[in-house]
């Protein structure tokens, strides 16, 4: 029998005035830890003590930063709930450092390499996957049917191709398709359809009267070379007589293009053809001091290795946005951060929103006092390499290092973002838990806490808990996370998303008004 740890807490910099408990279940009032600090009071797992007596308006201290203020007097050794704290202002837009600690460039990380597909374009798939898209919702019932029907009846003659997909949304007609907002939508579903896992096969189903277009679906680039070949089945076209003739079009049309891409073999790439997105959802105190900081440290071997690193979730980021402005790659990317900062600002403004709405209850329960607590957590999994590009939400990325895509920090629409980003593999982390998974790429999970491991067992895929008993260390998790993106991108392993079939739905960001 696993002897129980002695009371324990984790203190991240030594500026901290607050530490988070480590032990499953929390602590009964009287404990005392190896410093010589008691407990006064009981305090749940991942939840903060105060290490010294702090009086009203005195800064609370973790991660080195002020996440917030005392609201009211509190003892050492006693518990720092949301309620006794009040939260600092963000960061001033107009007053950020530009670029002044650009960090020197990791040395080279050569040699490794996955089994992927190319593609020809040059990018590099980690699936072989059919994607039939979508312009309106109206088609959607309609194109899922199609799609059971051929994975049932044809994709077995095809064994080379991993998986028949719907990319269906609730986007298309109703809106005002000319306003700016509407930009984002469109270019998320073009550039979706461009994803390296998809191997440049595009079949996409329109009704017909739509205000999206199905010329809108694919970059124009694309058109010229599918202009000998149809690529669209629209369902109001006469010659369809029933939906059994809609159906068999599109059953048709699929398997012209699954024919295609049985002919693909995986083969020898490079880690630098892998575009991996990071993500994290059911967070909690220990997300910044476990699965985030070793997930940062893949995301510098992955840079060191020549691989573009995704990583997102605005309002996860814009109270930490003065740490990564001043490593930005140059001034004008600083600039771009700073852009996608002020625009999500006000888009939440006009929401008569900001961005203390976001830290849910399961944060909050997990020890998460408010936003910026979290953003300091979250930005742990960016590593420490220089930022070299920012992105606007659903534009395609193309640049090799560390990249900021923005996107809202609603896992669903940040996992489409980074899809149409050109996503090709994802790394999860939680510490509430979800089984949270994406068709399109595989998702492996990183758990921040061994019990949820333990008991999610088939559902987590690495379990970063072991940083927080001692049993590894940060540089232990971060290699076996880089390792196993190796090995899932090479189809070598199998994420428990992907075993399951856990794939969640597309989620548009739509800023623009629906009429």
């Amino acid at each position: 029998m696993t002897e129980p740890i002695k009371p324990r807490y984790i203190r991240v910099d030594d500026r901290d005035n607050v530490a988070i408990i480590v032990n499953p279940g929390g602590l009964p009032a009287g404990s005392v830890f190896s410093s010589g600090l008691t407990l006064i009071e009981a305090l749940p797992e991942a939840h903060k003590v105060a290490l010294v007596d702090l009086n009203p308006g005195d800064a609370i201290v973790r991660y080195g930063s002020v996440i917030g203020y005392a609201a009211r007097a509190i003892a050492r050794g006693a518990w720092v709930p949301e309620d006794a704290m009040t939260s600092p202002a963000p960061p001033s837009l107009d007053a950020l450092p530009l670029a002044t600690a650009t960090p020197a460039t990791l040395p080279p990380l050569n040699g490794y390499t996955f089994q992927g597909y190319r593609n020809a374009d040059g990018t590099a798939g980690t699936k072989n996957i059919l994607a039939i898209s979508t312009t309106v919702q109206c088609v959607a019932a309609t194109v899922d049917y199609a799609v059971r029907r051929i994975k049932n009846e044809i994709l077995p003659r095809y064994p080379n191709v991993d998986d028949v997909i719907a990319i269906t949304h609730n986007y298309g007609c109703g809106v005002a398709i000319q306003a700016p907002g509407a930009a984002i939508p469109i270019r998320t579903l073009r550039n979706l359809s461009l994803n390296p896992n998809l191997g440049g096969e595009p079949v996409v189903v329109s009704l017909g009267c739509e205000k999206m277009q199905p010329a809108q679906m694919l970059p124009s680039s694309m058109l010229p070379v599918l202009a000998d070949e149809p690529y669209v089945v629209r369902l109001q076209d006469e010659e369809h007589h029933g939906f059994g003739d809609m159906v068999a079009a599109l059953m048709e049309m699929a398997e012209s293009r699954l024919e295609r891409l049985n002919r693909r073999v995986r083969v020898t790439c490079p880690a630098s053809d892998l575009v991996v997105g990071l993500q994290c959802g059911g967070s909690d105190a220990f997300s910044g001091v476990t699965a985030n900081p070793a997930l940062g440290f893949a995301a510098d071997l992955l840079v060191r290795a020549g691989a573009t690193v995704i990583f997102s979730e605005v309002t996860e980021v814009r109270d930490a946005v003065h740490l990564l402005t001043a490593r930005a790659a140059n001034e004008a990317v600083a600039r771009d951060l700073i852009r996608e900062m002020a625009w999500y600002d006000n888009y939440l403004a006009l929401g008569e929103a900001d961005r203390s709405a976001n830290p849910s209850p399961g944060n909050k329960k997990g020890g998460l006092a408010n936003i910026v607590e979290k953003a300091l957590g979250s930005v742990a999994k960016a590593g420490t390499s220089a930022l070299m590009a920012v992105a606007a939400p659903g534009e395609r990325i193309t640049q090799k290092g560390l990249v900021f895509a923005a996107t809202p920090a609603s896992d669903f629409i940040c996992g489409t973002l980074q899809l149409a980003a050109s996503m090709n593999m994802h790394v999860f982390t939680t510490g509430r838990g979800t089984p949270y998974g994406l068709a399109m790429a595989p998702v492996i999970k990183v758990a921040t806490r061994t019990s949820l491991a333990e008991r999610w067992h088939d559902l987590i895929d690495v379990d970063a808990g072991r940083i927080a008993t001692g049993d590894a260390t940060i540089e232990d998790v971060g290699w076996e996370i880089f390792r196993l993106i190796l090995k899932v991108a090479s189809g070598e392993h199998v994420t428990w998303a992907d075993k399951w079939g856990l794939h969640n739905e597309y989620a548009l960001f739509n800023p623009g008004p629906v009429t």
